[in-house]
């Protein structure tokens, strides 16, 4: 039996900056330190910053007031912002800066007049910080939806959620650019998901069943499940080796392997102890080198302000 692992895989620059930000909040302010909502979509990485110190909830309400509190990668709405004033609460923000630059693009549009529809999943933590930075209209593509009626003359200016399929997207804009042929369509899907989905595309081509390691809850590793799935390739969505059903294993000689990008890498290597293949091959272009500088507020203890990728590559780098 044979491994094959995507490459993309695991922690994005997004991640790396979010994790790195609560390990620095609790080296500079101590215990405990609050995190508005999972710092990413992915319970072992939650369980990690909670065993150094950070609480995690859901509401800035919860947040004691003047207490250090973290706000998320997938970014908040403004509110939050004004709750945690009224608060006296320290925020460290470890919105990713793709999701920031879709909020930035939602208050352009809207002062440039422009009617803003939003492709994304309701309830998600990332649309719920996007829409509410200005008014829009969210479009679903798992569900049926229509634009209201605007005129012709409307100006349309189109985003998306950072992490969603890529072709399921396209779907969803070609709609729109039937009724709206001149809507200005941002690329906001992130480079870490359109990499990962890239490098499943090939996984799936080439092998009979796909893994994708990460939580249920993260939107990303079910866009990966579905790209494998919709090449008519069997796919599972496991957070770890306690997942793995070994009977999805009887008589297949090729998996594929990826992992979503909040994913440590280290629970890639265990679902692959757990296989233990004969060989282990590289599938997609690389690894990315992608970094984001982190708050000024932190910015003294780092020296320069990046961080490196922190994702340990646990994996030989030679094939098996």
């Amino acid at each position: 039996m044979d491994v094959f692992l995507a490459s993309p895989r695991g922690f994005c620059a997004g991640v790396d900056l979010a994790v790195d930000i609560v390990d620095l909040a609790i080296q500079q302010y101590g215990t405990p330190v609050y995190v508005k909502h999972q710092i990413v979509h992915n319970p072992k990485v939650v369980a990690d910053v909670e065993a150094k110190g950070a609480i995690t909830v859901e509401h800035v309400e919860e947040v004691p007031e003047g207490a250090v509190v973290v706000f998320s990668a997938h970014g908040s709405p403004p509110s939050d912002y004004e709750k945690a004033k009224q608060r006296d609460l320290t925020v460290l923000d470890a919105t990713c800066p793709l999701v920031t630059r879709v909020h930035n693009e939602a208050k352009k549009y809207t002062r440039e007049g422009k009617k803003i529809v939003l492709v994304g999943h309701a309830g998600h933590q990332e649309v719920i910080g996007t829409t509410g930075q200005a008014e829009m209209e969210l479009v679903d593509e798992r569900q049926d939806w229509n634009l209201p009626h605007w005129d012709d003359e409307t100006e349309v200016a189109v985003l998306t959620q950072t992490t969603l399929s890529v072709n399921d997207t396209a779907l969803a804009v070609s709609k729109i650019k039937k009724s709206h042929p001149n809507a200005i369509v941002r690329d906001d899907i992130c480079y870490a998901t359109t990499n990962r989905q890239a490098a499943a595309t090939e996984l799936a081509d080439i092998t009979e069943l796909v893994l994708v390691i990460g939580a249920q809850n993260s939107s990303n590793c079910n866009r990966l499940k579905d790209v494998a799935i919709k090449k008519g390739v069997p796919a599972y969505l496991i957070n770890g080796p306690e997942e793995l059903d070994h009977s999805w294993l009887n008589g297949v000689e090729k998996i594929g392997i990826t992992s979503g990008a909040s994913t440590p890498e280290k629970q890639v290597k265990a679902v692959i102890e757990a296989i233990s293949p004969a060989n282990i091959f590289r599938v997609g272009p690389g690894e990315e080198s992608t970094t984001f500088a982190i708050p000024r507020s932190l910015r003294s203890m780092v020296g320069d302000g990046t961080r490196s990728s922190s994702k340990e590559e646990l994996i030989p780098d030679e094939d098996n």
